[in-house]
């Protein structure tokens, strides 16, 4: 699915998303990624929603993001909360979501200036996965 016809030069925006993979600025990542508003999109180590530890989320919370947005794949699916830990003592949400939601959701937070951060999953052996 397309979100934009054209990217923007300012933020990193989500422009097109399909079970294997997600577009970030018209450029295709088929790997698990981490996205913010201002930094470069970069790889994040999680192959599988089962492969999560807290050294994953330890890793966001260096970011210091308002908000992160948790793409789960093509169902949500829920961490817990000992692997967030790190995040919560700094106060700082997580939202589990699928990942098509999660695409979505950081577009809105992004576009209203808030310090979020999409830990998508792109998992393309996902079960019960179908392109968008």
């Amino acid at each position: 699915m397309k979100l934009h016809s054209s990217s923007t030069e300012k933020y990193q925006t989500v422009t097109g998303y399909d079970r294997s993979g997600v577009e970030i600025n018209a450029q295709r990542f088929d790997y698990s990624v981490l996205v913010m508003p201002e930094v470069a999109p970069r790889a994040w180590p999680v192959a599988h929603f089962e492969d999560l530890k807290a050294e994953h989320f330890e890793a966001i919370a260096a970011d210091k993001p308002d908000v992160v947005i948790l793409g789960t794949g093509e169902r949500q699916r829920f961490v817990h909360p000992r692997l967030v830990a790190s995040l919560s003592a700094l106060r700082i949400g997580v939202e589990s979501m699928d990942s098509h939601a999660a695409c979505r959701t950081y577009n809105i937070l992004m576009g209203e200036g808030r310090k979020v951060t999409l830990a998508l999953i792109i998992d393309s052996h996902d079960e019960g996965a179908k392109a968008e």
